[in-house]
Formats: structure tokens, C-alpha cells, sequence
């Protein structure tokens, strides 16, 4: 069993950043591939990004790659998402996941354990 708890959302202007941490309690955070999603209100649930549980791979949604970061450090039992030159459309509700089978899971489907969200709100 493994207990996620986001952190580090909140409400910035378009173009500003905020990081994301996600907290892993319970026993072998390493051995979890970690995702991102996001949902905002009215729309499905959208992958964001994803890490593997030795952080030597990563995959990014088109909407997120070359703006988002995600990053993990085991030791800490951590995974972030670094997000700059945010957009009011990136204002949603990010959970972060975690998977025990092998992948850069991008389906919801995938995932075993879930958070329970951190808002972000980005102002025009």
C-alpha cells in the first residue's frame, strides 16, 4: 500500500512556476513507476508526465514537454513536477500516481495509487 500527498499548488500569473512534490509513504517507493495528471473542471482527466522508478527515463504530454519537469528522488520518497511559463489553461487540479508495473504510463488505468490533488490556478 502506498499513501500519496501533493503539495505546492496554488494561484500564479501566466508565465510564473511552481513545483509540485508529491510524498510517498509505505514501503518501496522505488519500486513504483510515478505520474502526473491533471483535471480541470468540466474536461477528463489528462496524463501530464511520467518517470521511471530509477529516474532514467521520462515521457511528457505534447502540452507539457518543454515547459514541465518531472523529477524524483528516492531517497526522499519524492516525485516533482517543476512547471514554468504556466498558462491559464494549465489551471486544473494535478494528482500525481503511481504504478507498480514497468512503463511511462500515460492511461489513468495503469496506475494503483492515487493523491488527492493540488490546485493550480494560473491568471491571465
Amino acid at each position: 500500500q502506498v499513501q500519496l500527498v501533493e503539495s505546492g499548488g496554488g494561484l500564479v500569473q501566466a508565465g510564473g512556476s511552481l513545483r509540485l512534490s508529491c510524498v510517498a509513504s509505505g514501503r518501496l517507493f522505488s519500486s513504483y513507476d510515478m505520474g502526473w495528471f491533471r483535471q480541470a473542471p468540466g474536461k477528463e482527466r489528462e496524463f501530464v508526465a511520467a518517470i521511471s522508478r530509477t529516474a532514467n527515463s521520462n515521457n511528457y504530454a505534447d502540452s507539457a514537454r518543454g515547459r514541465f519537469t518531472i523529477s524524483r528522488d528516492n531517497a526522499k520518497n519524492t516525485v516533482y513536477l517543476q512547471m514554468n511559463s504556466l498558462k491559464p489553461e494549465d489551471t486544473a487540479v494535478y494528482c500525481c500516481a503511481a504504478a507498480r508495473a514497468f512503463g511511462l504510463h500515460t492511461t489513468a488505468s495503469a496506475y494503483d495509487y492515487w493523491g488527492q490533488g493540488t490546485q493550480v490556478t494560473v491568471s491571465s
